[in-house]
């Protein structure tokens, strides 16, 4: 499985209507890539699998300033994680899996909001709910995984 970071281009963007689920929005990308739509853009916030010429799964890593950093100590950059998807045909080959080893590599903090479910999963990846009362309070579900180093701020 290789995973590649995907371009902004209207192929790719062809491709994530595949992704899109009646009725779950946030598992939709396709709002992301036409707002950040650049023809072949290779800094592009996705990544993906491909299976073939089929991509199979993808997943968003945004890059968050550290000035925005209530998380880690010392504050820092990391990445917000969201819109993991693998297609139903996929599912339970570690895909996912896969996709969340490639954004550890990047070196840098990692935060996500489990969906209702998913906590096994964020735990068997390495990540450690937060109990951070302003996030919290937004209705958030965090994890974070941390890179050696890299320590919790007190919450």
């Amino acid at each position: 499985m290789q995973v590649e970071r995907l371009k902004i281009n209207y192929k790719t963007l062809e491709e994530f209507r595949k992704f899109q689920e009646y009725g779950l929005q946030e598992l939709s990308m396709l709002e992301d890539l036409e707002a950040n739509l650049i023809e072949n853009d290779s800094d592009s916030p996705f990544y993906g699998i491909r299976k073939g010429e089929e991509l199979v799964a993808r997943i968003s890593l945004y890059r968050i300033n550290k000035k925005y950093d209530p998380f880690f100590q010392p504050a820092q950059d990391y990445f917000e994680l969201w819109k993991l998807e693998v297609l139903p045909p996929y599912r339970g080959q570690h895909y996912g899996t896969a996709l969340v080893e490639h954004a550890k590599t990047l070196g840098l903090p990692i935060k996500t909001n489990a969906r209702r479910g998913s906590d096994d999963f964020w735990l068997k990846m390495g990540f450690t709910p937060v109990n951070y009362n302003p996030v919290r309070d937004r209705g958030e579900n965090p994890y974070v995984w941390l890179p050696i180093g890299v320590q919790l701020r007190d919450a």
